[in-house]
């Protein structure tokens, strides 16, 4: 069942440029520039994009906090702006640095209001608190002021606060930005596991690439507010010519030529050889042929790269 469904989403803003010392100009800026999304039921979805690109922007509207300026926008049925108070009670929402947790009272405190607030039963409360306190361990600091917590408890809480009410879809915008390396684990564990239920619909916005490769089966990347790729990791790397580096090590040093179609040599150390391979079959042969071959290993590319090389792809050049 379509949860997400956008066509042809667009949002100005209109903005003062200043041209002398006392004259300024109006400009009429697309912030998303008409994206199409539709988003599936228990999908779990990296929204990529740079600064700028239109990520929260999209966010905000598919909430209902933004009125786009044109396009369709349906999600969990709903329209979000007119009906946003009924859509409220379906979605869960983690947006950066902006709290719904009480900032003066215990952590405790702070979900028993927003199960007031939401209506929620006393069972299913009950059941939510637990699953989320388990899996985020929660229980240390449930009685602490939410001023006092760290950055890492407090989006555990956010977290587990959006989530109390049962939403159909939960929209996190950079969960684990600032996070340690234990937080950000533990988020991840948390999101992986609510995503392998798949009652829940999970789109995803962050900078963190490691959030994506880890969690995300599909990501869509925005830049300049349109869309410039929708699939998996594994199509993007296809797409952008990312290729696989094999490290060869040799007992003595390896001096015959390796001339292989989509096969590159990109440093040859001592015993150690670096290749950049389309396919590594045919280059782990020859390599093992020779003799000396001590070990071989695979590096897959980085997302980082392949990202990077999308956004340095003229716009008119992306399929």
């Amino acid at each position: 069942m379509r949860v997400i469904d956008v066509r042809g989403l667009r949002k100005e803003f209109t903005v003062r440029v200043r041209k002398t010392m006392l004259r300024r100009e109006k400009r009429v800026v697309a912030a998303v520039d008409g994206v199409d999304l539709r988003v599936e039921r228990g999908e779990l979805l990296g929204y990529l994009g740079p600064n700028g690109a239109g990520k929260s922007t999209t966010l905000k509207m598919l909430t209902g906090v933004l009125h786009p300026t044109a396009g369709h926008v349906s999600v969990c049925g709903f329209t979000p702006v007119p009906q946003r108070i009924k859509l409220a009670r379906r979605i869960g929402v983690v947006f950066g640095q902006r709290s719904q947790l009480w900032w003066d009272l215990p952590l405790r405190d702070s979900f028993d209001l927003l199960k007031a607030i939401y209506r929620v039963p006393g069972e299913q409360h009950a059941a939510q608190l637990k699953r989320c306190r388990d899996l985020l361990d929660l229980d240390s600091f449930m009685d602490t002021p939410v001023r006092q917590l760290s950055l890492g408890q407090r989006m555990r809480g956010e977290l587990t606060a959006s989530l109390l009410h049962s939403p159909e879809i939960l929209f996190l915008d950079e969960p684990t930005i600032g996070l340690d390396v234990v937080s950000k684990q533990a988020v991840r564990g948390f999101l992986a596991e609510l995503g392998a239920r798949g009652d829940t619909t999970i789109v995803l916005t962050t900078h963190d690439l490691a959030d994506i490769e880890r969690l995300c089966s599909r990501i869509v990347v925005i830049d300049h507010g349109k869309v410039v790729h929708d699939g998996s990791i594994q199509d993007l790397h296809l797409r952008y010519g990312s290729r696989r580096r094999v490290i060869a090590d040799f007992d003595v040093a390896f001096t015959y030529p390796v001339d292989l179609p989509g096969v590159v040599l990109e440093s040859s150390t001592g015993t150690r050889l670096v290749f950049a391979v389309d396919e590594v079959g045919p280059l782990a042969a020859v390599l093992a042929a020779n003799g000396s071959l001590r070990d071989l290993s695979i590096a897959e590319p980085e997302i980082e790269d392949v990202i990077s090389r999308l956004y340095q792809t003229p716009a008119g050049q992306v399929g």
